[in-house]
């Protein structure tokens, strides 16, 4: 697993109790009781990594302990292997021991950006929000092309209903990675929370020209929206409802972004409940029903 990529997936860890969890776990207690990872080369490395992290899901701390001691016996002074530890602290030590423990690695090596973001992770976990706050945006003032920082911080405004502050998070998250399509729907569903439905039906529309079907031969009126499309294409019919049944919605957009024309609003909302129906119709085998609140909580039903 490349590096960084490998350091994103451990500053963004939180546990968890699913199956594919304990498949993990399943599957990996084999290999390590064989020892078959270290004919694996990288991939056995990776193995005993995700293993610890499988255990440390389960509370088999006996696992994740001999995992995370052969990780670091293999690569000693590994950013990785000092993040999982960490990581083990969290789940088996107090909140201040777990602190301590990162806080003396950024004093050696502050540029060590998943380091940060577990820090983040603890103080907000025991409710210091506002000082979760003050760490990633540090973090962020000097490593400033590091996304997924941008949208834990944009996450954690989102769990506090500051909905500006999270936008504005987003909106550097869209500027390192404009070719992403669940930032920008991520970017519109919080413009919806925040009331700028204009500028919400603009991110949903957008969402939905990346990721629609229209390279291909078929057809974009013919193929059916799935995932992040139907998605956004919910969105864009929850925005034009907002718009046709409240018209001021339209003038009191805090981005001074523009609502459509009253045409376009009507061919957007009946486009929108269209791709809805193929959709619903697709995954449900049957007709969606047919009175506009009825539809709309069906559908709703389908995106959750």
């Amino acid at each position: 697993m490349e590096v960084t990529y490998a350091l994103q997936k451990l500053a963004a860890y939180k546990p968890r109790q699913n199956p594919k969890s304990k498949e993990m776990l399943e599957a990996g207690l084999a290999l390590f009781e064989r020892g078959g990872y270290a004919s694996k080369d990288e991939a056995g490395w990776d193995t005993i990594e995700k293993l610890a992290l499988a255990a440390l899901d389960h509370g088999n701390i006996e696992v994740a302990d001999k995992c995370i001691k052969i990780l670091s016996d293999k690569f000693p002074g590994s950013p990785r292997v000092d993040c999982l530890t960490g990581i083990r602290m969290e789940v088996t030590e107090s909140p201040e021991v777990a602190l301590q423990y990162y806080d003396a690695l950024l004093d050696e090596d502050p540029s060590r950006a998943a380091l940060w973001r577990r820090k983040a992770h603890v103080l907000r976990q025991i409710g210091k929000v506002d000082r979760a706050v003050d760490e990633l945006s540090g973090m962020l003032d000097t490593f400033y092309t590091e996304v997924e920082g941008w949208l834990e911080l944009a996450d954690i405004y989102l769990s506090c209903q500051q909905y500006t502050y999270a936008l504005q998070s987003l909106s550097h998250a869209l500027l390192l990675s404009p070719q992403n399509p669940s930032y920008f729907l991520q970017f519109a569903e919080t413009a919806y929370l925040a009331e700028d439905i204009p500028l919400s039906l603009k991110m949903f529309l957008q969402t939905v020209d990346m990721t629609d079907e229209d390279d291909g031969d078929m057809a974009p009126g013919d193929s059916i929206p799935t995932g992040i499309t139907l998605r956004a294409w919910f969105g864009v019919k929850l925005c034009t409802r907002k718009l046709i049944t409240e018209p001021r919605a339209g003038t009191s957009s805090a981005s001074q972004t523009s609502a459509p024309s009253t045409a376009n609003l009507s061919a957007l909302d009946n486009l929108s409940t269209e791709r809805l129906r193929t959709a619903y119709l697709d995954i449900k085998g049957e007709s969606p029903p047919t009175t506009e609140s009825d539809f709309v909580a069906a559908v709703a039903a389908l995106v959750k």
